[in-house]
């Protein structure tokens, strides 16, 4: 059994173990496939990546010039840095930039376009398709992913840059050693301004959350730890105050679905005020946090526990000097985001609040899902799930596959 294909078997209990957070060696004992150690190396991985990406020879992307378009084809965390491309440019990146998650590519694609596949295994169907289609149509392509691999060749026979990303955990734990070269490729294109410093600050920020959520620091100074037991037993709304802000909290609902087995409404939070925050007046919110009785035994409560909402808001204000005419102003987005936090606290709907700090998009971006990443793993382990291995992910590429 392979635990990086999600086949080490089911397991797993209903009620949360709050006594094994607090156990390092029980927490280690655990995670036999070392999921908390991965996350842990999050900044290791920007600096590896962006030294990987370094020694690929990009200049002949630029060479045709500006393209008419920017797809990033993959699935799962391979398209979420489609995703996170989008976002770092910003909305005066020049030209539109499309995670695309499905096989092949848009039929639109073309000799002015420009592809990047990314596939953490090298061997996804829908990475390997869209390379394929892109080679053909003669559009530029990039391929990202593990070497020596399907993927490597295919971009060795379209002649086009591939940078390596050596696979030591699954794709979910691989997000920034497969979004850094993303960002690279885009940059010699000149769609993004991301510099080498950016790329210091983030691998620090990502070490310093890493840091402050290890297995040895009690819950109660551990924030990924502290988060997790604010889930416990929970449904999750995870709402994004910006569209940088979006992105981690879908990514958290990536995390939470595969880490922990939690269902998670997750989303932004501008959509959510068109209608998912009626959520808080429903069965899960305001009706069952008027049900509680606040002077039941805190024990009965725990042992037969009921489900109930829990609002995660990230926040995140902007960077300084940004020009509000580019997008929905930051004043805005932080209106509505004091006004949802208000509407929960009202109906005694519990509220987790992370905010970004950093002094660049990629930094800000890095600050909202690296605690988040723990508290999955976390929240899965003190439910006995080993966070590496997803069993279901595996039957349905069985079930699936001719």
């Amino acid at each position: 059994m392979n635990p990086l294909e999600g086949t080490a078997g089911v397991r797993g209990h209903r009620e949360i173990d709050l006594a094994l957070l607090d156990n390092a060696e029980a927490l280690e004992k655990n995670d036999p496939g070392g999921m908390l150690r991965a996350t842990a190396s999050a900044g290791a991985q920007v600096r590896e990546s962006a030294a990987l990406a370094a020694e690929t020879d990009l200049s002949a992307l630029a060479d045709e010039g500006r393209p008419r378009a920017v797809v990033v084809a993959g699935v799962g965390t391979a398209a979420r840095t489609g995703d996170i491309l989008e976002t770092v440019a910003g909305p005066r990146c020049p030209v539109p930039v499309l995670a695309h998650r499905s096989a092949g590519i848009p039929g639109w694609v073309g000799a002015a376009d420009v592809v990047i596949a990314v596939s953490a295994s090298g061997r996804s169907p829908e990475a390997l398709a869209a390379a394929e289609a892109a080679g053909r149509r003669g559009a530029r392509l990039v391929a990202i992913g593990a070497p020596d691999t399907q993927l490597h060749a295919l971009a060795d026979r379209f002649r086009a840059p591939f940078i390596p990303v050596p696979r030591r955990a699954p794709a979910r734990a691989s997000l920034w050693g497969l979004t850094v070269p993303v960002l690279l490729a885009a940059r010699q294109l000149g769609l993004v301004k991301v510099t080498e410093a950016d790329f210091a600050e983030t691998a620090a920020r990502l070490d310093a959350d890493a840091e402050r959520c290890r297995t040895a620091m009690e819950t109660f100074v551990n924030p990924g730890k502290s988060l997790a037991l604010d889930l416990a037993h929970s449904v999750p709304i995870v709402w994004g105050s910006s569209p940088l802000a979006t992105v981690a909290a879908r990514r958290f609902g990536d995390t939470l679905s595969a880490n922990a087995r939690y269902p998670a409404v997750v989303g932004a939070l501008g959509e959510a005020g068109r209608g998912r925050v009626g959520l808080l007046d429903g069965v899960y919110g305001g009706l069952a946090e008027a049900d509680r009785d606040i002077f039941a035994d805190p024990d009965e409560d725990a042992d037969n526990p009921a489900t109930r909402l829990r609002l995660v808001l990230l926040r995140d204000g902007g960077l300084a000097g940004e020009d509000e005419d580019d997008g929905e102003p930051v004043a805005v987005e932080e209106r509505r985001a004091e006004a949802v936090q208000e509407l929960a606290e009202r109906r005694g709907v519990r509220v987790s609040l992370i905010t970004a700090e950093g002094g660049s998009a990629l930094e800000r971006l890095a600050s909202l899902v690296a605690v988040p990443d723990f508290t999955s793993i976390y929240l899965g382990l003190a439910h006995g799930f080993d966070p590496m291995a997803v069993p279901a992910v595996s039957e349905m590429k069985d079930l699936v596959s001719p």
